[in-house]
This record gives C-alpha cells, sequence and structure tokens, in this order.
C-alpha cells in the first residue's frame, strides 16, 4: 500500500486535498440524514472552483483566433 510520505510533493498535495471524499462524505451524510460537518463545505468549494476553471477554459477555447 503506497503511504503519502512515498508520493512526490505535487502528487502528495493533490492526495490530502482530492475533492473526492468529501463530495462522498457530504452525498452519504445528507442522504443517510446525519450530520454532514464540515465536507459539505469543502465539497461545494470545489464544485464552485472546478466551474469556474471549465468556465474560464471554456471561454478561452471559444474566443480563440479561429486560424489556429
Amino acid at each position: 500500500m503506497m503511504t503519502l510520505d512515498s508520493m512526490p510533493g505535487w502528487v502528495r498535495v493533490f492526495a490530502e486535498h482530492q475533492p473526492f471524499t468529501p463530495v462522498i462524505e457530504a452525498l452519504r451524510a445528507l442522504l443517510m440524514g446525519t450530520p454532514v460537518g464540515d465536507s459539505l463545505v469543502v465539497a461545494l468549494a470545489w464544485c464552485a472552483g472546478l466551474t469556474v476553471l471549465g468556465y474560464l477554459w471554456a471561454k478561452r477555447l471559444h474566443n480563440r483566433d479561429p486560424a489556429r
């Protein structure tokens, strides 16, 4: 089993702060009616951040020179 200590720096940062666990924990808590804690805030922050990045990327691709 791979531990975080054996990962390169940039992979370790992503592994420690990846979006999947908070989203799954928030959905599980909401569906089961248990306390959500801070996982809902983290999940919403990830969703908002990824939405903004996707929008900016799509806007940049849409506005580029069509001759390329």
